[in-house]
C-alpha cells in the first residue's frame, strides 16, 4: 500500500521555523519526484516545493524561495522541508505528493497533511 505521511506541524511565531518530513512506504522512493503543496483556509491549494527522483532538481515556488529548502534521504525514505522565517501567510495544512521521476503537475498520490500556523 502506498503510503505518504506528512509531520512534523506545529504552532510556532513569526520568524520561527519548522522542520516537515514526508516518510514514503509501499513503492520504490528511488523512482519518483516528492512535492510540498499547501492550503490555507478558503485557498485553493499551492505548491510550495519540489525534488526530483535523482535529487538533481529542487523547486520552489516564487512565495518561499530563500526560506524554505527541500532535501532528500533516500536511505530512510523521507522527504524533508526546513521552514525558516516564517510568515503568517505560511499558515496552512502541508501535504506531500509523488510523481514519477520529475517535478510536475502530474502528482498522482497525496498524503494526509499537516498543519503549520504562525502567529504574529
Amino acid at each position: 500500500e502506498v503510503q505518504l505521511q506528512a509531520s512534523g506541524g506545529g504552532l510556532v511565531q513569526a520568524g520561527g521555523s519548522l522542520r516537515l518530513s514526508c516518510a514514503a512506504s509501499g513503492f520504490t522512493f528511488d523512482d519518483y519526484a516528492i512535492g510540498w503543496f499547501r492550503q490555507a483556509p478558503g485557498k485553493e491549494r499551492e505548491g510550495v516545493s519540489c525534488i526530483s527522483s535523482n535529487n538533481n532538481y529542487t523547486y520552489y515556488f516564487k512565495s518561499v524561495k530563500g526560506r524554505f529548502t527541500i532535501s532528500s534521504d533516500n536511505a530512510k525514505n523521507t522527504v524533508y522541508l526546513q521552514m525558516n522565517s516564517l510568515k503568517p501567510e505560511d499558515t496552512a495544512v502541508y501535504y506531500c505528493a509523488r510523481q514519477e521521476r520529475l517535478c510536475g503537475p502530474g502528482m498522482d498520490y497525496w498524503g494526509k497533511g499537516t498543519l503549520v500556523t504562525v502567529s504574529s
